[in-house]
């Protein structure tokens, strides 16, 4: 009997046992293709030995120093590589173990940032419907996950959500995707002057939306816009590249596609490859300069932050992504992920739309293909679909409530940056087989 309080008391998962490549093993041997890196996070598969001997080797010499009175190594190192590859001025780095942290801290950071110049009157943030953010209270609150949020909603701080940019369902036939974007950014605006001009601390947004509506990418143009209305009014503009960063989308930084720059930016899940907990907040100069010059003290702080088994396990992994030509590899073995998931279920009477960017994809299920209306909730088809591709030896990602967090069904799709072309028809083969069984 286990002591453990699992995610779901009536679901216990296998035991898994071994990892190998892009593999995962139970302990009764089984095999599964890791085919949504757990959720976007095992990006260099797994058993990758020069990952492995670089956290060994930084136990051997300092396992753990609080960041209250030390710095260290491998810290360092990671902060000066990623600064080295960061968007625009993005100057210094904020480590901590996770995803949620990193929005944690950066909506702490916005906040402070604006007191530390005297602007006073800033107290709204404004996210988007239908994004993920993590499950801490503060992220919980800025993403649009109706269902995360819904039970834990009276303990949540008021935040205002306007429309994502979600082009297959919100773009109407009469409009062009540019014209579509457009539109959708101009939300933003609208809800800024609605709340008052100058009391909006920052715009916090997922470069890709990962989860909660499976792969989503922007329209062109839509992130331009964003930055502009930012700009306009000196709101700070938040990226969350928890998931789609770390060369998932081809790009080290997600927003580097946009051709925008942020003034926060969030990483985690890639940055340790699952080796190690570990997640990022990076800020752009000007903010570091407002605490600097300021109080000189940023209120905010964890146990673990600056782990340096944690960092030099970040280290090791940013390293590899860039001098094995990974992120290039990334945009080849998508464009292939992508043209052969078309290929198989594009016209499959219950795929709605398969999208993404590199290898971060997303298929949305539909009952009727044509009106796109979306499957009952009742029916559980993605976790459905899930359970069989599972036993089939395929782990995806499912969720469902895609269009509002009750309605629609999809599956995430994220594997390991090292698949290989065979490998690409094992998952495709799998994932159809699984839709084929269930709904046809």
């Amino acid at each position: 009997m286990s002591h453990i309080f699992p995610r779901h008391t009536k679901d216990i998962p296998p035991t898994a046992s071994f990892g190998e490549g892009c593999y995962l093993i139970d302990d009764k041997g089984k095999r599964y293709f890791d085919g949504s890196g757990g959720a976007a996070v095992s990006c260099l598969g797994h058993g990758d030995q020069e990952i492995i001997s670089a956290i060994k080797n930084q136990v051997d010499k300092l396992a753990f120093a609080h960041t209250r009175f030390f710095t260290s190594d491998p810290a360092e190192n990671l902060a000066d590589l990623l600064i080295k590859n960061a968007p625009g001025d993005i100057d210094r780095v904020y480590f901590v173990s996770g995803g949620s942290e990193a929005v944690e801290a950066s909506i702490k950071l916005a906040r402070q940032y604006h007191l530390e110049k005297g602007d006073l009157n800033r107290k709204h943030i404004i996210a988007r419907r239908q994004s993920y953010h993590g499950n801490t209270l503060g992220a919980l609150a800025v993403g649009g996950n109706e269902w995360r949020r819904k039970q834990f909603s009276p303990l949540l701080i008021n935040i205002s959500h306007i429309a994502p940019c979600y082009e297959y369902i919100d773009k109407s036939d009469s409009e062009s995707s540019f014209d579509y974007g457009q539109r959708a950014a101009q939300e933003l605006e609208d809800e800024i002057l609605r709340l008052g001009k100058d009391e909006v601390i920052a715009f916090i947004a997922e470069p890709v939306v990962g989860a909660t509506l499976g792969a989503v990418p922007a329209v062109k143009g839509y992130f331009k816009r964003i930055r502009e209305i930012c700009d306009k009014y000196g709101v700070l503009l938040i990226l969350d590249e928890v998931m789609c960063g770390m060369g998932r989308t081809g790009y080290l930084f997600a927003c580097e596609a946009e051709n925008i720059n942020p003034d926060i930016l969030c990483i985690a899940k890639g940055l340790g490859a699952g080796y190690q907990p570990i997640g990022a907040m990076l800020c752009s100069s000007r903010i570091y300069d407002a605490i600097k010059h300021g109080s000189g003290f940023f209120q905010h702080g964890h146990t673990y932050i600056g782990h340096p088994v944690a960092t030099a396990a970040g280290l090791a992994v940013v390293t590899a992504l860039l001098d094995r030509g990974l992120i290039d590899k990334v945009k080849t073995m998508g464009d292939k992920l992508s043209f052969a998931l078309k290929k198989e279920l594009g016209q499959h009477p219950n795929v709605g739309d398969i999208r993404g960017r590199g290898l971060f994809q997303g298929i949305e299920l539909v009952e009727d293909r044509e009106t796109k209306k979306p499957f009952a909730p009742s029916l559980a088809i993605s976790k459905k679909i899930k359970d069989l591709a599972f036993s089939a030896g395929l782990i995806c990602y499912p969720m469902s409530g895609t269009r509002d967090g009750i309605n629609g069904d999809h599956i995430l799709l994220a594997p390991p940056y090292i698949i290989n072309d065979s490998q690409i028809d094992e998952v495709v083969g799998k994932l159809s087989l699984s839709i084929s069984q269930l709904i046809n």
